[in-house]
C-alpha cells in the first residue's frame, strides 16, 4: 500500500449524518429555530449553531420524550461538527434511549439516532462497533420505508464508506453506486448527498487501481458542492483533498499542491485552527511536500499537527528523521518530538493498565490507593456496561432484552454519581491524581537514568511503509530508518512464527514448516542491526515493540548468518548464533512503563513469598496426582481443542469425559509448582493443586500479600475455543458451576483481582495473545495482570510442550535461589539456554521447545 493512498483515504468523507426535526416541534413554537439550526449546520456554521442547539436542549428538558431526542442529536451533530466528539457521544446514547422509549427500536428516527452515533464510531477508527449500528439502522430503514427511499440510501452510502476505510473497496463499490442511484432518483443529480457518494465513488475506483476512472466522479462531486454549498463549505474541502490526493498518486505534483492548499484554507477559515479536519488536511500538505523533497516546507506544518497532539506518525516521523539528517533540527529536538508523537501514538491497552497500577502505587497510603482503584474498577465497569448497552442496540428488537439494558442504564447513572463523589475525593487528597492519570511522554533525558549501565532500550514504531527503531543508554542514544511497513513486518512475523509448533520438534524427513534461521537473521538485520553498534554489548536488551512486533519472541532473532536457513538436522538449531545467547530480553508495553514499574518497587518485606494454582482436576475418574499421572500416556501441550466449552455442560453439571478430551491432565504442573514453591520457600499450604486448584480458592485468596503468583495449566485463546469470548485460564471444573466459579478465569475476571505483586508466573500457553482474534499481543491475559497489581509477567508466545515447560520454569527460579542478583530475565535467559544446549535428544535444540516464555515487565531484582 503506496504512503499516498494512505493520506488520500484520510479524506475520505465522512458518513451521511442525520438531523432530526419532528412534528411536534412545530407545536411547541420552535419549528423556526430548528428550520435555522438546520440551515446552520448544513452551511458548517457550526459556532452559530451551537447556543440555538443548546438552548433548543434547554427548553425541552421537560419534555423527556422524542422532542428532546431530537434536539440531543443535533445538539451532538453540532459537537461533532466542531470535531469534539467526546462531547458529542454522550449526547447520541441519551438520544438513542429516549427515542427508543418513545417510538420502539424499529422506527425510522431511532435508525437515524444509530447512524450518527456509528459515524463517529467510525471516525475514531472503531469500526467494530461501527458496523452492527450501521447495519441495524439500514435494516430498520429497509423495514420501515420504501427500497428507494434516501434514507436507505444514506444507510447503504455509511455501510460502504466504513468498508472503504476498512480498505474492502470491492465490498463497498456495489453498495456506494446503489446508493447512488437512489439519491439521483430521490434529490436529483445535483443534491449534496450525491456529491458525498460520488467523492467516495472516486476514492474506491483509485483503491481499486482505476485511477483514469476516478477522477470524473471526484470533480463532479467538487463541482456540485461548490455551486449547492458555496466554494467555502467544509464539504468542498472533502472532495478538494481526494483530488489532490489523486494528483499526488498520478505525479501530477503541480496539480495537486494548488488544491491541497486551498483545502486547507477553507477548513482553516471555516472550522478554526484546532478542529480536526484542519489536522488531518495539515498532514495530508506536509506529507506531500516531504514526498517531494521539501522537507523545510513540510516540517512547520509537522510541527503544528504535534503541538496539537493530532500528529499522524506515518506522516511527521519520515518529516523529523529527514529534518535531522538535514540540520533543520537538532538531533535532540528531532528525537524527542518524536518520542513524544510515538508514545502518544502507540499507547497498547496494556500500557494503560500499567500506568493505572502506577497511579495506584503513587497514591502513597492504602486508603488512598484503594480509593483510586475503586474510581477505576467503576470506570471499567461503566465501560463494559455503555459497550453491552450499544451492543444491544445494534440487535434486532426481538433479540433484546429491554429490562436487562434499562437495569444497565440505572447502574451507569449510580457508577456516575459515585465516581464524581470519588473525584471530589481525590481532588483534596490526591491532587496529583489526574496529571498521574494522563502522563507526559518522556524524552530521552528522562529515560537515560532510568537505564542501567549495562541495559540497553529499543524502541519500535511500525508504520506505513517504513518503519523506525530509537535505541537508547544510558550514555548514548541512536535513531536508524527501517525498511519495512506495517503489511511486510506483519508477513514476516507471522511467517517466523510459522516455525514455532513443538509438534515439529522430531527429526522428521523433511523440512517443511521448520524454523527459518535465514528469516530470523534477516528480521535482527532489519530490526536491531541499525543499532547494533549501540546495544550489543549491554546485557540486558529493553524492548517497546508496537504492532505485529508485539508477537516476535526477539529472543528467537539470530544474530549471524546461518549456515542454512533450516538445518538438515534438528541438532543443527543448537549452533545457531540466537540473541539469547548475547543478551537477556525483557518486553515492556510502553516507554512510560519503565518509570511507573522501576519508580514503585515492592518495599514490603513481610510479604509472602509465592502462592500457586496447578493440575486442576479435568477428569471425573482422576482423584489424586498418582491417578492423572497414570492417565497420562503422552506428552501433552498447554492448550485444548477447538471444541466448543459450553458443549461440555450437561444442565448444572459438566460432561467431564467429553471435557477431558480437550483438557487432558498435566500432573507434572504439580511437580513444577512444588519445586518452584521449595525455591522460594513457599508455605504447603500456599500451593493448591487437584480439585483446590479452584476459582473459588482464587477468589477468596489474600493475593496482595504474595509476591509471586503462579499459575501452571491449560491457556484457552479467544477464538481457539467455540463461544470463548476472551483469554482464559484453566482452572478445576466444579460439579456446580457458579457465577463464581465456572472452571474458567478469564481475563476480565482477572481484571477484578487484586494484586501486589512482583511477578505473575503463566505457565499456560499463548498466555501472551490479544484480547480477541488479531488483536495486538499482550492486550488479553497479560493487560488484566497488570491492571490487577502485577509488576512483571512470565508468558508464552505459543503452545507449550508440557514437559518442557516444566523444566524451564523450575530452572528459572532455582537460578534465582542460588543467584538472587542477577534477575528474573537473566535467569529466564540461562534456563533457556541449559535446555537448547543439552544434548540428551535432538528435540532439545528445536526453538519450539525452549523458546516460548517471555519476560513482560521489569526483568531485573529492584
Amino acid at each position: 500500500m503506496t504512503r499516498q493512498r494512505l493520506a488520500w483515504t484520510a479524506a475520505l468523507a465522512l458518513a451521511i449524518t442525520t438531523l432530526l426535526a419532528t412534528p411536534a416541534l412545530a407545536q411547541k413554537g420552535l419549528a423556526a429555530e430548528s428550520a435555522r439550526l438546520n440551515a446552520l449546520i448544513g452551511a458548517g456554521k457550526y459556532s452559530e449553531a451551537l447556543p440555538l442547539a443548546q438552548a433548543m436542549v434547554a427548553s425541552l428538558e421537560k419534555d423527556n420524550g422524542r422532542d428532546l431526542s431530537a434536539a440531543l442529536n443535533n445538539l451532538g451533530q453540532v459537537h461533532a461538527g466542531q470535531g469534539r466528539d467526546d462531547l458529542a457521544e454522550p449526547l447520541y446514547k441519551r438520544a438513542i434511549a429516549l427515542m427508543e422509549k418513545s417510538l420502539g427500536s424499529d422506527s425510522a428516527l431511532v435508525a437515524a439516532e444509530l447512524t450518527n452515533l456509528a459515524a463517529l464510531y467510525q471516525r475514531q477508527g472503531r469500526f467494530a462497533e461501527a458496523e452492527p449500528l450501521f447495519k441495524r439502522a439500514l435494516a430498520v430503514r429497509e423495514k420501515a420505508l420504501p427500497r428507494e427511499h434516501p434514507d436507505v440510501g444514506q444507510s447503504l452510502n455509511n455501510i460502504a464508506t466504513l468498508y472503504a476505510k476498512q480498505q474492502r473497496p470491492a465490498d463497498a463499490e456495489p453498495l456506494f453506486r446503489r446508493a447512488l442511484a437512489i439519491y439521483q432518483k430521490a434529490a436529483g443529480p445535483e443534491h449534496p448527498a450525491v456529491a458525498t457518494v460520488l467523492n467516495n465513488i472516486g476514492q474506491v475506483e483509485r483503491d481499486l487501481d482505476r485511477d483514469a476512472d476516478a477522477e470524473a466522479p471526484i470533480r463532479r462531486s467538487l463541482a456540485i458542492r461548490e455551486k449547492v454549498l458555496g466554494p467555502e463549505h467544509p464539504d468542498v474541502a472533502r472532495s478538494l483533498n481526494n483530488l489532490a490526493g489523486l494528483y499526488q498518486h498520478q505525479q501530477r505534483f503541480a496539480d495537486a499542491e494548488p488544491v491541497y492548499r486551498r483545502a486547507l484554507a477553507i477548513r482553516e477559515r471555516a472550522l478554526g485552527p484546532d478542529h480536526p479536519d484542519v489536522a488531518t488536511s495539515t498532514s495530508n500538505l506536509a506529507d506531500f511536500l516531504q514526498a517531494t523533497g521539501r522537507t523545510a516546507d513540510a516540517l512547520p506544518l509537522a510541527q503544528k499537527t504535534l503541538a496539537a497532539n493530532r500528529a499522524q506518525l506515518r506522516v511527521v516521523l519520515p518529516i523529523l528523521f529527514a529534518a535531522r539528517q538535514q540540520s533543520l533540527l537538532s538531533s535532540e529536538k528531532a528525537l524527542d518530538d518524536a518520542l513524544g508523537a510515538i508514545q502518544r501514538g502507540t499507547q497498547s491497552s496494556a500500557a494503560a493498565a500499567v500506568n493505572k497500577l502506577a497511579v495506584r502505587l503513587a497514591a502513597g497510603s492504602d486508603r488512598l490507593a484503594e480509593l483510586v482503584r475503586k474510581d477505576q474498577d467503576l470506570a471499567a465497569e461503566s465501560e463494559a456496561l455503555d459497550k453491552a448497552i450499544i451492543a444491544a442496540v445494534s440487535k434486532p428488537s426481538a433479540q433484546r432484552d429491554l429490562a436487562a439494558e434499562q437495569r444497565s442504564r440505572a447502574r451507569i447513572a449510580v457508577i456516575a454519581s459515585a465516581r464524581n463523589g470519588l473525584q471530589k475525593t481525590l481532588a483534596v487528597e490526591f491532587p496529583d491524581y489526574s496529571s498521574l492519570a494522563n502522563p507526559l511522554p518522556l524524552t530521552v533525558k528522562d529515560i537515560q537514568p532510568l537505564l542501567a549501565s549495562d541495559e540497553a532500550m529499543v524502541i519500535y514504531s511500525v508504520v506505513d511503509r517504513r518503519s523506525y527503531v530509537v535505541a537508547i543508554t544510558r550514555e548514548s542514544v541512536d535513531w536508524k530508518e527501517i525498511p519495512l511497513g506495517a503489511d511486510a513486518v506483519a508477513q514476516k512475523v507471522t511467517a517466523f512464527r510459522r516455525g514455532l509448533d513443538v509438534g515439529k520438534a522430531r527429526d522428521a524427513s523433511g523440512k517443511s514448516g521448520l524454523f527459518d534461521l535465514g528469516l530470523a537473521n534477516e528480521l535482527y538485520v532489519a530490526l536491531l542491526g541499525p543499532v547494533e553498534a549501540l546495544t550489543k554489548d549491554k546485557r540486558n536488551l529493553l524492548v517497546v515493540p508496537s504492532a505485529a512486533l508485539t508477537a516476535l519472541p526477539f529472543h528467537l532473532l539470530v544474530t549471524e548468518k546461518p549456515q542454512a536457513a533450516i538445518p538438515d538436522r534438528l541438532e543443527g538449531y543448537r549452533s545457531a548464533a540466537w540473541l539469547l545467547r548475547r543478551q537477556a530480553v525483557s518486553v515492556l508495553p510502553s516507554v512510560i512503563s519503565l518509570k511507573s514499574l522501576r519508580a514503585f518497587a515492592r518495599r514490603d518485606q513481610s510479604v509472602k513469598p509465592m502462592t500457586g494454582f496447578g493440575d486442576p482436576v479435568f477428569n471425573p475418574a482422576a482423584e489424586g496426582p498418582s491417578d492423572r499421572r497414570a492417565a497420562n500416556g503422552k506428552v501433552a501441550a498447554r492448550s485444548i481443542a477447538t471444541i466448543a466449552y459450553a458443549d461440555f455442560w450437561r444442565g448444572a453439571g459438566v460432561d467431564r469425559a467429553r471435557l477431558a478430551q480437550a483438557l487432558p491432565q498435566l500432573p507434572d504442573t504439580a511437580d513444577e509448582l512444588n519445586a518452584v514453591a521449595r525455591d522460594v520457600g513457599a508455605a504447603e499450604a500456599d500451593i493448591h493443586l487437584g480439585r483446590d486448584a479452584s476459582e473459588t480458592t482464587l477468589k477468596r485468596a489474600a493475593l496482595a500479600q504474595y509476591g509471586i503468583i503462579y499459575f501452571a495449566t491449560h491457556g484457552l485463546v479467544a477464538g481457539d475455543v467455540k463461544g470463548l469470548g476472551e483469554p482464559s485460564l484453566a482452572l478445576s471444573i466444579p460439579d456446580q458451576p457458579t457465577e463464581l466459579d465456572d472452571g474458567l478465569l478469564t481475563a476480565s475476571e482477572v481484571a477484578q483481582l487484586k494484586l501486589n505483586a512482583d511477578w505473575v508466573v503463566l505457565s499456560a500457553c499463548n498466555t501472551i495473545a490479544g484480547d480477541k482474534p488479531g488483536a495486538e499481543a499482550l492486550s488479553g491475559l497479560a493487560r488484566s495482570f497488570f491492571y490487577a497489581g502485577a509488576r512483571a509477567l512470565l508468558v508464552s508466545h505459543w503452545a507449550v510442550d508440557s514437559e518442557a515447560a516444566t523444566r524451564l520454569t523450575i530452572s528459572t527460579f532455582e537460578l534465582l535461589k542460588n543467584e538472587p542478583k542477577i534477575g528474573r530475565a537473566e535467569a529466564l535467559r540461562r534456563a533457556m539456554l541449559t535446555f537448547v544446549d543439552d544434548t540428551s535428544s535432538p528435540r532439545n535444540a528445536y526453538p519450539a521447545m525452549w523458546g516460548s516464555f517471555a519476560l513482560i515487565g521489569e526483568g531485573e531484582v529492584k
